[in-house]
Order: C-alpha cells, then sequence, then structure tokens
C-alpha cells in the first residue's frame, strides 16, 4: 500500500486519470457482472418452467396465466403476446399472409427479448479489450515520468531506477486485472444467452405452428 500512495502522489495528472479511469471501468464492469449474472440466472430458470407450464395448459387463456406464473423476468411473455396479436383492419400488416404475420411479429418480439438479456455485453467486451492497453500507457508514461525525474536529479543508479519502473508497472497489472474478469463475464454470459436465443426460438416456431393449426391452413388475414 506504501507503494501504491507514494506512486499515487509522485505520479502527474496524466498517470491519475489513467488510474481513475481504470477504476472506474473496474467498478463498471463488475456491475455489469453481478447484475448480468442475476438476471440471466433468473431468465434460464424462468423459461425452463414458463414454457412447460404454457404447454400444460388446456387452453391459451389458461396457459397465458400459468406462463406469467413463472415469467418473472417477461422473457417468454413477449412472445406469446406477438403471437395472440391481432393485426389493425386496413393496414400493410393485415393485408399480408397470417404466417408471415405471425413470423414477422414473433421475430421482432424476439430481437426485443435478447436485446434485454444481451444489454451490458458491449461494455464488458470494450473493457475486456481496452483496459490491457490502456494499463500499459500508463506504465509507459510512469516509466518516461519516472525516468525524467531521476535525469533531472542527476544520480543514474540501478536503485534510483529500479523503484519507479517497478511501481509504474502495476498500471500494467491493474490493466490486467481489471480485463480477465470483463473477458471471462463476457464469453460465460454469451453462453447463456446463446442458450435462452435457441430456447425461445424453438418456443416461437411451435407457438407460429399452433396459431396456424388453429385458424386453418395459414389463410388469409381480413
Amino acid at each position: 500500500m506504501a507503494g501504491l500512495g507514494k506512486f499515487w502522489s509522485e505520479g502527474d495528472a496524466i498517470t491519475q486519470a489513467v488510474a481513475l479511469l481504470l477504476l472506474a471501468m473496474s467498478v463498471s464492469a463488475w456491475v455489469v457482472i453481478f447484475w448480468k449474472a442475476w438476471l440471466l440466472r433468473r431468465a434460464r430458470k424462468d423459461i425452463a418452467r414458463a414454457v412447460p407450464a404454457f404447454w400444460a395448459a388446456p387452453d391459451i387463456d389458461t396457459g397465458r396465466t400459468q406462463l406469467a406464473a413463472f415469467d418473472r423476468e417477461r422473457i417468454v411473455a413477449p412472445l406469446l403476446e406477438a403471437a395472440t396479436q391481432t393485426a389493425t383492419p386496413r393496414t400493410l400488416e393485415a393485408s399480408g399472409q397470417l404466417a408471415s404475420q405471425l413470423t414477422r411479429r414473433l421475430r421482432d418480439a424476439l430481437h426485443a427479448v435478447l436485446h434485454h438479456l444481451q444489454f451490458g455485453q458491449v461494455l464488458l467486451a470494450s473493457i475486456g479489450s481496452t483496459a490491457p492497453f490502456i494499463g500499459l500507457f500508463g506504465t509507459v508514461w510512469g516509466i518516461y515520468h519516472a525516468l525524467v525525474g531521476i535525469s533531472a536529479s542527476g544520480s543514474m543508479s540501478i536503485d534510483k531506477v529500479s523503484g519507479p519502473v517497478g511501481e509504474a508497472l502495476i498500471m500494467t497489472a491493474a490493466g490486467l486485472a481489471v480485463a480477465i474478469p470483463a473477458v471471462l463475464a463476457y464469453n460465460l454470459f454469451g453462453k447463456w444467452v446463446g442458450a435462452c436465443e435457441a430456447e425461445l426460438e424453438g418456443f416461437a416456431h411451435d407457438l407460429r405452428e399452433m396459431v396456424l393449426d388453429i385458424h386453418g391452413a395459414a389463410p388469409r388475414a381480413e
């Protein structure tokens, strides 16, 4: 801690700005990591319970009620709403085949749900890819700042160089410490979102087929 305090007190405005930037990136990454871990854990459980509950219902209205009881994050309900929605009369939407209407509405609903599940992924990817370089910049600048100070003092022994340079290398370690959790979380969350997407696509496909069966062989909407 003494070394960090000395590094901070002897650093200039750029060194301190880099350190604060890395701190802000670390805090942001961990906030997103904890929030997304909680969200995706609930979403996966909701899908696993809500979809079977819907198909076990005797009719759509009962299925909607049973689905809502498990869909805490409203991940599955938008697909059901899109499948059972009625097109506004005398619009371009209503002029198409029912199958086309269902495909478009379910696709839009699925994209909205996935956007919700993927929120924060760009931030994690950005932090994971840029934090090491920001830390490296801080190290380079710290070494330069230290060497300028040593040169001004007129003493260039190994003891005078090793201390400031070693403290400057802390910035590289800090950059890696910020980036590694963000990259690992990004990869893990990407896998979880992909699993949710596969389940939701299957449910959307089954909903489309069910609605078409109820209305007959894809008649033209009124």
